[in-house]
């Protein structure tokens, strides 16, 4: 293997952790791949399937991901990964397919001289369509199914989790991804790893494996007894268990890693938001057509889009009001696949407090703080001070990058959300370096949150080619941009 690994004709060279991962586990019919956000989990799995196809043992690939992170899989990711030397044929899911889509997903269940590659979202498998696509793609292929951010079947009794499970029976290979595999206890390993193989952890029954490895109290109310888990026991041999099957990296240990590792996540608009969105467009392109729109509007134009994109609306006369947004529900999916404190940097104030509401529902009243305008002078250095505090509960930075993104110290992060982004380059780079400067150890991992298809996309493209938004001509260019 040592040699077919040296001799491989990889697109882009593998990092030292990710030839490791593949000189060990790229024939196992089973592996778990828990590695950190930003150590290029889709490059192990694509070239992990792009090897098992040119030895022969499979002739399809099936990608399932979250809704923010499937389309990324078709556009980006395997088209950047897979090498040059395999042809392939690709289809994305879509439960209401146009013609193009429709033929692509057509195609998927014919013989082809190619690789078949299918990506879905984990949300298909809670619908009978998803499930019954994603079977028969199965049983008219010798698949290798990859489950990216596999914490989304965690949950034994939810319906996803049990479709994707009896699904993959029908894949000759499997794999599960995630960056962080116990997001509350040590019992979310347990759908994780039936969907791979029962014969990982060796037991056939959630119940059984509960009673294995919690500790269960009995409790007694008026009107029922139930059992309540108080802790955990025989982790050390649960964990040599996973050894035997599961390949673990973190960022620490990857030294060959550039400081900054930046991914994104796609937000789908809601259909509100997307009728709010082409109403606002309409009006800004035509005063620009009628050359009404000085630097200071189109600006303003722009940035109106913007709130749109982010889940609320700005009215004339001041007044504000959230339209239905996916923008948190992913956040709060992004943070359980990341370890450790985590910055998320906001563009405005309204998407600030919301954010603070869901994370301390989620997570606890003293897991979050806030850092804008609104905070008062004497905390903002205590917030600052708890937050670098490795032994402090406060766990997310939550800030107006103008506010916080100049001056401060938070390298206890090594992770960095942008959950909207500011226009201003010089705003973005400051904000950038409050985690990256002297004092971080690790590397730092950037996620920017966009909406494909809306002003959003351009201006993180526009960020990310170091131009300043606010210095862009009026014309042509500008209706670029709100297109």
């Amino acid at each position: 293997m040592q040699y077919f690994l040296e001799q491989y004709p990889f697109k882009n060279q593998p990092y030292l952790h990710q030839a490791a991962y593949l000189q060990r586990f790229w024939e196992d019919e089973s592996v778990a791949l828990f590695a950190d956000m930003g150590t290029g989990k889709s490059f192990m799995l694509i070239n992990n399937a792009a090897m098992l196809y040119d030895k022969g043992k499979i002739n399809a690939m099936l990608v399932i991901a979250p809704k923010g992170v499937y389309r990324n899989w078709y556009t980006g990711q395997i088209p950047e990964h897979m090498p040059a030397h395999i042809t392939y044929t690709m289809a994305c899911w879509s439960p209401t397919p146009r013609k193009a889509e429709r033929e692509e997903m057509d195609r998927m269940l014919n013989a082809v001289d190619t690789l078949r590659i299918l990506v879905m979202n984990i949300e298909a498998f809670s619908t009978e369509k998803g499930v019954n696509f994603a079977k028969t793609f199965l049983r008219v292929t010798d698949a290798y199914m990859a489950i990216d951010e596999s914490t989304t079947i965690k949950t034994p009794n939810a319906k996803r989790t049990k479709s994707v499970i009896k699904v993959g029976k029908e894949a000759r290979y499997r794999r599960i991804a995630t960056g962080s595999p116990v997001t509350k206890s040590p019992l979310d390993l347990y759908s994780q790893c039936e969907f791979l193989s029962p014969t990982c952890l060796n037991y056939f029954s959630y119940f059984a494996f509960q009673a294995r490895y919690a500790i269960l109290v009995e409790r007694k109310l008026p009107t029922h007894t139930f059992k309540q888990i108080v802790g955990y026991r025989h982790l050390d041999e649960l964990q040599k268990k996973l050894n035997g099957f599961s390949f673990r990296v973190t960022k620490e240990e990857c030294l060959d890693l550039p400081d900054k590792v930046f991914t994104r996540r796609e937000i789908e608009l809601t259909d509100e938001q997307r009728k709010a969105y082409d109403q606002m467009k309409l009006m800004a392109l035509t005063l620009i057509d009628g050359n009404l729109m000085s630097t200071n509007n189109a600006l303003t134009q722009i940035m109106r889009l913007h709130q749109i994109v982010c889940g609320h609306v700005k009215y004339d006369d001041g007044r504000q009001e959230d339209i239905p947004s996916n923008r948190v529900k992913e956040l709060l999916s992004t943070v359980e696949e990341c370890t450790g404190k985590i910055i998320i940097w906001a563009n405005y104030r309204r998407d600030i407090e919301n954010i603070k509401k869901a994370l301390a529902e989620a997570h606890g009243m003293t897991t979050v703080a806030t850092y804008y305008g609104d905070t008062e002078a004497e905390e903002r250095q205590e917030i600052v001070n708890r937050f670098q505090d490795p032994e402090s509960d406060l766990r997310f930075f939550v800030g107006n990058p103008r506010t916080g993104g100049y001056g401060l110290t938070l390298t206890a992060a090594h992770t960095v959300i942008y959950y909207s982004n500011n226009f201003d380059l010089e705003v973005r780079l400051q904000s950038e370096d409050r985690a990256h400067r002297i004092g971080q150890t690790n590397k730092v991992t950037y996620i920017d949150f966009i909406s494909p298809g809306t002003v959003d996309e351009h201006i993180v493209k526009a960020l990310r080619n170091k131009i300043n938004i606010a210095s862009q001509v009026l014309g042509e260019d500008l209706k670029e941009w709100i297109k």
